[in-house]
């Protein structure tokens, strides 16, 4: 490992690649309130200093608790110290590996979530804020005797960044996790939730109208009189209110929005309008063969709230969640095969990986995989990330 510069500012100042944006304070001080679930007796490393230096190891595209210890013990002296740790006394993989499977990861995600929301994103906020809805199975956690375990998360559209996260066990489904998770956002005033067809609930409504936010959801044969409502709608007649062509992956797809006032006809609380979206797709191999999907929506936004483009951005940002957090996570953290199964361990993990994720993408990264390798060739680039130097 090549010598380090003897200012530390100035090896960061080198690495083009990402630009930090301005913080309030680091992460360490955003985990100042996160419990620690050790007893106090015989504490050698602060909790704030060891998830700390959790996320810099993932940041540099470390993906287990061996890997984590690694990295802590392999990283120079200088950087050590300005984490918080004695260069010689290290922490061990047992005493990281204890630690980070008895941490809550809801309290972890919303510490963390709560900082990067502290951060100025180079780009002008949207004029309302969009969050996705949905959940995923942690693969990796599955034993002979359980099953895998599955979380539910609140993800921002614009940024990527995951607000929320809870554990949906397996004696429930996400539909009753949906309020718990959107509890643990505290002002969802004005925000648009966007969801898939499981959650097209009169509850969620019922909810979100509690909470002042407005909803876009997808529907589906879960709700088959509505979905039969709304296909029966004189949808010819109705010109496209939004159209978009995409080429990419091997394939070419046009995206086409149509859009009508429903205040009367629909059984749904509060529905205001209708989306046909259809997807028409072809692989570029194959010019003559197109396969189309319809997919029906409702929310309850006027025609005043939001137009046409606007709507048809946000039902396709609902797939940010998918590509910009959990695509990720399987593939270049390569999630689905961890070995992590103990205690809250997965759970913690998936939030230590969308910590660092998020704060890739509040930097500016688009390529996580190139700004992993970014960060692990120089170990002040983790820290200069997460605020701490």
């Amino acid at each position: 490992m090549p010598a380090l510069p003897s200012s530390l500012i100035s090896s960061v100042s080198d690495a083009p690649a990402v630009t930090v944006p301005e913080a309030a304070a680091g992460l360490p001080a955003a985990l100042t309130n996160l419990p620690d679930p050790r007893a106090r007796r015989g504490v050698r490393h602060r909790l704030t200093v060891v998830v700390t230096a959790a996320v810099c190891a993932v940041v540099a595209g470390y993906r287990s608790y061996t890997a984590i210890a690694e990295w802590i013990a392999d990283v120079p002296t200088a950087t050590v110290v300005a984490l918080g740790i004695a260069p010689d006394r290290r922490p061990s993989e047992a005493m990281i590996r204890r630690l980070l499977q008895a941490l809550d990861p809801d309290l972890l995600t919303a510490a963390v979530s709560g900082w990067l929301s502290t951060r100025t994103m180079s780009a002008s906020p949207a004029p309302r804020r969009a969050i996705a809805v949905d959940g995923k199975t942690l693969r990796g956690s599955r034993t002979c005797d359980t099953a895998a375990q599955h979380v539910l998360a609140a993800c921002d559209q614009a940024s990527g960044v995951v607000l929320a996260s809870i554990d949906v066990d397996g004696k429930t489904n996400e539909i009753t996790r949906f309020a718990p998770l959107l509890d643990q956002i505290s002002d969802l005033r004005g925000t648009v939730i966007t969801a898939d067809a499981m959650h097209c609930q009169r509850e969620h409504v019922a909810y979100l109208a509690e909470r002042g936010a407005h909803w876009i959801l997808t529907v589906k044969a879960n709700q088959p009189n509505l979905h039969a409502q709304l296909a029966g709608l004189p949808w010819r007649a109705v010109p496209d209110a939004a159209r978009d062509t995409d080429r990419g992956h091997g394939r070419r797809e046009i995206r086409t929005c149509k859009i009508l006032t429903v205040s009367t006809g629909i059984d749904f609380p509060h529905a205001a309008q209708a989306l046909q979206i259809r997807r028409r797709r072809r692989r570029l191999d194959q010019p003559k063969r197109f396969t189309t999907e319809t997919v029906y929506a409702i929310t309850d936004l006027r025609v005043h709230q939001a137009g046409p483009a606007q709507l048809a951005s946000w039902v396709r940002g609902h797939w940010s969640i998918e590509n910009k957090v959990h695509w990720v996570r399987d593939v270049t953290y390569d999630e689905d095969r961890s070995q992590i199964r103990t205690g809250t361990g997965p759970q913690v993990m998936a939030a230590l990986r969308n910590a660092a994720i998020g704060a890739l993408r509040t930097a500016g990264v688009t390529n996580i995989a190139a700004a992993n390798r970014h960060h692990a060739r120089d170990s002040t680039r983790p820290l200069a990330l997460l605020g701490i130097i």
